[in-house]
C-alpha cells in the first residue's frame, strides 16, 4: 500500500523547482519583513498590496488569453478568473465609494443615495457566476480538467505554497485581530503562487495536454 502510494505521488507530482516557484517562495518569506516593518494602511483595501495583487490578477488573465498549450481550458480559466477580480472590490464597492478623508472606510451599499445600485451590482455579478457555471457545464470544460488531471503532473511546490496560502490567509483574522498586512500578505502570497501554476500550464510543454483544444 505504501508503495502504491509512493508510485501515485510520483506519478502525479511534479518536484521540479522552477523559476516560478522560487519567485513564490520569496514572496512567501517576504510576509516576515513586511510584517515587522511595514504600515498596516499599505494593507488595507485599495493600498499596495491589494494593486500589486490586482496586477498579479491581470498577468494571470494575461497568461490565459495567450497560452501556448492547454488554450481551450485556460481561456475558460480567464473567465472563472474574473469573478476572484470582482471579488477583490468588492463589485466595485471599495474603489467607487469611499468615505472622504478615512483609511479603510467605505459606504455600504444601502448608504449610497441610490440604495437599490447594490441589488442591481449583485444580481449582475451572480449571473456572471450563473453564466460561468453554466458554459462551464455546456462547453464541458470538466473534461479538459478531467484529461489535465489524468495526463499532467502537477507542479509540486507551487501547489503546496498555494494551499499553505489560502490556510494562513483563512486563519489571518483569528491570529492577528485583523492584522491586514498578515492577511494580505499571504493573499498576494498565494496569487503569486497561482501565477506560477498558469505559467507552466501555459508556457511549458511539459504541463500539456495533448488533448486541449481551440474554444
Amino acid at each position: 500500500m505504501i508503495k502504491n502510494c509512493f508510485d501515485f505521488i510520483k506519478s502525479h507530482f511534479d518536484f521540479k523547482f522552477y523559476g516560478v516557484s522560487l519567485i513564490a517562495l520569496l514572496v512567501g518569506l517576504s510576509i516576515i519583513p513586511m510584517l515587522m516593518y511595514m504600515p498596516q494602511r499599505y494593507g488595507m483595501e485599495n493600498g499596495l498590496l491589494e494593486n500589486i495583487q490586482m496586477a498579479v490578477l491581470f498577468f494571470i488573465m494575461y497568461l490565459c488569453l495567450t497560452a501556448k498549450f492547454n488554450k481551450r481550458f485556460l481561456k475558460f480559466a480567464a473567465l472563472a478568473l474574473t469573478i476572484i477580480m470582482i471579488r477583490e472590490v468588492n463589485c466595485g464597492r471599495t474603489l467607487f465609494f469611499p468615505i472622504p478623508d478615512t483609511y479603510h472606510q467605505y459606504y455600504s451599499w444601502r448608504d449610497l443615495p441610490y440604495p437599490y445600485l447594490g441589488k442591481i451590482v449583485h444580481t449582475i455579478y451572480g449571473l456572471y457566476m450563473a453564466f460561468v457555471g453554466l458554459v462551464f457545464l455546456k462547453k464541458k470544460f470538466y473534461a479538459d480538467m478531467w484529461e489535465l488531471i489524468k495526463n499532467v503532473r502537477f507542479p509540486f511546490w507551487n501547489m503546496l505554497f498555494a494551499i499553505i496560502a489560502m490556510y494562513m490567509g483563512a486563519i489571518a483574522e483569528k491570529l492577528t485581530n485583523n492584522n491586514f498586512i498578515f492577511e494580505e500578505g499571504f493573499e498576494l502570497f498565494f496569487y503569486v503562487s497561482l501565477l506560477g501554476i498558469v505559467w507552466l500550464y501555459s508556457r511549458n510543454k511539459d504541463f500539456s495536454s495533448e488533448t486541449s483544444e481551440e474554444v
